[in-house]
């Protein structure tokens, strides 16, 4: 398909790589010449230099042949005005608009129509959302849900001396007291693969475990990880995945502390979240932490601006003995150091909001048999992708001994009539079910007849 996305900041530049990587033909729109340059020399992109809600740079960038818009930059008035624009101009268009403002929440969601928007995104509110997850369920470093929260992918690292260090994948569930588990990967050594039943687990691999989730907390505890309920947390950095935070913290009945060093921004958060602390300080400083209390909070979670800020408080907060942290971090290049750091659990806004366009992307271009669910793991190097099988998918009814798949593609979970299955050599799949399937995006699976060879 032809996609044009507006705005070559993290999130532009997060959805246009991966997009390109897909094999659609992008365009990206930027004010700034030297950004377009600098950010997309490595990719197989056209550029074009202008205000991305002009007439003049839409028809340049060939917006009446264009499938898709993606506005992506910093202003959300401006995102609102291209895809209005736009869709004047191509009236069969699908927008997609990246919209942060709190404030416009209500009045988007009445005149969704009249900006012809297809889908609103907010890389800051998905982050909140996924925080927020993390803590209902802490113990882990990411969760993915599937099958309308019946099924998640969770992140694990094997610590020395853990019941899994040493363990080989075929008698794991031994040690996790008979509970099936299925392991869809394993980041080792900077390296992500798909096991097979003789992989042998190390200390200091990260590994996703699919499985109900009413089995995760069995397996936190046979793990030895804390599962202490969140009544206090600590936020560091006030800007707006702070404030979607703490608006779910506190209606769930969560004491909030918030740090920040804008002395503006504290004036605001105190109006629009009275039932939060407030404190004008820098959350970086020990001191600082020490004073407000971290040795006796329940959650730590770091929400600046700087990925290096953000590391080294989470750091500092594992080190103090905080049960559970989770680290902001938005710079894809430091992926590889933070598998080896002790930072709890990990979020990335730009990230969870290009593979939700990208879902959405695969969904346009393949309606019958496209993943209704798309998740990046192992630091987007494999993924996990949800189908319904429909009466066009191959191989329906048979165990999947018989069937033959692609290299490196797992099905990792079937769910039929509301019953989620870790399947093995037996198991099949029926009309109406859903299926889980990890690939390592090799070959891109856009339909589920896509994973048979």
């Amino acid at each position: 398909m032809r996609i044009i996305v507006a705005g070559d900041g993290k999130v532009g530049l997060a959805i246009t790589r991966l997009l390109s990587q897909e094999g659609h033909d992008i365009v990206a729109i930027d004010t700034k010449a030297q950004v377009l340059q600098d950010n997309l020399q490595n990719y197989d992109v056209m550029t074009v230099v202008g205000n991305c809600a002009t007439m003049d740079a839409l028809i340049e960038a060939g917006i009446e042949q264009t499938d898709v818009l993606i506005a992506a930059t910093s202003a959300d008035e401006t995102n609102l005005l291209c895809c209005l624009t736009a869709r004047k101009l191509n009236p069969k268009l699908h927008t997609i608009a990246r919209v942060r403002n709190p404030e416009y929440t209500e009045q988007l969601y009445r005149m969704r129509e009249d900006f012809g928007l297809s889908l609103i995104i907010n890389p800051e509110k998905d982050a909140a959302k996924e925080i927020y997850r993390l803590l209902q369920l802490p113990g882990f470093i990411r969760r993915e849900t599937f099958a309308k929260g019946r099924v998640e992918i969770v992140e694990l690292r094997i610590e020395e001396n853990s019941v899994l260090e040493g363990v080989q994948l075929s008698r794991m569930h031994y040690s996790l007291g008979g509970k099936k588990v299925l392991v869809c990967a394993v980041i080792r050594d900077g390296e992500a693969f798909i096991p097979t039943s003789d992989t042998v687990f190390k200390a200091g691999d990260h590994i996703y475990v699919t499985a109900p989730v009413y089995i995760l907390s069995h397996i936190l505890k046979k793990l030895g990880i804390t599962q202490k309920r969140v009544k206090h947390a600590m936020l560091i950095g006030g800007g707006r995945v702070c404030y979607y935070l703490a608006k779910h913290l506190t209606e769930a009945g969560v004491r909030v502390k918030i740090i920040e060093n804008n002395p503006a921004r504290c004036e605001h958060l105190a109006q629009i979240m009275p039932a939060a602390s407030i404190v004008f300080a820098d959350g970086s400083s020990q001191d600082v932490l020490e004073s407000e209390g971290l040795s006796e909070t329940d959650a730590l979670v770091t929400l600046t601006g700087l990925d290096e800020q953000n590391v080294i408080s989470s750091m500092y907060g594992k080190i103090k003995g905080v049960p559970h942290v989770v680290t902001k971090v938005n710079r894809m290049e430091t992926d590889g150091i933070l598998e080896d750091l002790s930072l709890g659990g990990i979020v990335s806004p730009k990230e969870l909001c290009s593979s939700n366009v990208v879902q959405y992307v695969r969904a346009m271009d393949n309606q019958a048999g496209a993943a209704i669910t798309l998740h990046k793991i192992a630091n987007g190097r494999i993924e996990a992708l949800e189908f319904v099988i429909n009466d066009r998918s191959r191989s329906v009814g048979l165990p999947l001994k018989k069937i033959h798949l692609k290299s490196k593609i797992l099905i990792a979970c079937i769910t039929h009539n509301g019953v989620n299955v870790i399947p093995d050599g037996n198991s099949t799949f029926e009309i109406g079910d859903t299926v889980i399937v990890i690939t390592n995006r090799d070959t891109p699976i856009l339909q589920f007849n896509d994973i048979f060879a």
